[in-house]
């Protein structure tokens, strides 16, 4: 059975919903035409160090922030499905998917995933891998350190909460990898992967997510 059959099944029994307001749309619709319009187009510059591009499909702002927390929280809902699929639009007009053999979501500590239930950028991940038909890695980039939470800290702070705690597999030698995680704030969290992957011998990194915040001088 395919991907959208499934979906348009479910839908009978669990009905989709905009992840955004809570209304109820269509089984392969992301959100509600309501929320839709409103929602702000990431349209900064932003640069990660060691990576080849950032890409980002919203703007963090109110606008998006109760789809994100769905995924913050554990729940998920159609909130992966949604931004996902916006973001993957997003890499596809930027030609970004043809550069790509790898899809490697930022990962999380295990104490991490046991308390939420997910991943929530692997689930951004899936995702992104079916729609731009690219193998999705969650193992060969590991989060080896248990690290406070990032909201608070600052700039300086959340490099130094982040600094050893990622380490990534010789598997990714000679690869073209994208890494794809939920927000950037600061983007401490995708230089510090970033630098594990190209470590490992990676023949380039791109990054993309969900959100960016305008916070950080775009």
């Amino acid at each position: 059975m395919g991907y959208l059959l499934k979906r348009k099944l479910l839908h009978i029994f669990f009905p989709n919903r905009c992840p955004v307001c809570g209304e109820l749309i269509g089984a392969m619709e992301r959100f509600c035409v309501s929320c839709a319009e409103r929602l702000t187009p990431y349209e900064g510059s932003f640069r990660i160090e060691g990576a080849e591009s950032f890409t980002a499909a919203f703007v963090y702002d109110d606008a998006v922030k109760p789809a994100v927390f769905l995924l913050k929280d554990g729940i998920c809902g159609n909130a992966a499905y949604a931004l996902g699929g916006e973001l993957a639009d997003r890499l596809k007009a930027e030609g970004a998917s043809k550069d790509t053999d790898v899809i490697v979501p930022a990962p999380m500590h295990s104490k991490d995933i046991r308390r939420r239930g997910f991943n929530q950028s692997a689930l951004i991940a899936k995702e992104l891998g079916r729609l731009l038909d690219i193998p999705v890695d969650t193992k060969s980039v590991v989060k080896i350190r248990h690290t406070h939470t990032q909201k608070g800290l600052g700039k300086g702070g959340r490099a130094v909460n982040l600094r050893s705690a990622f380490t990534a597999s010789p598997t990714l030698k000679g690869k073209r990898v994208l890494l794809v995680d939920d927000i950037c704030t600061t983007g401490s969290t995708l230089r510090e992967i970033t630098s594990a992957i190209r470590k490992a011998g990676a023949a380039s990194v791109r990054c993309a997510c969900c959100c960016k915040t305008n916070s950080h001088r775009d």
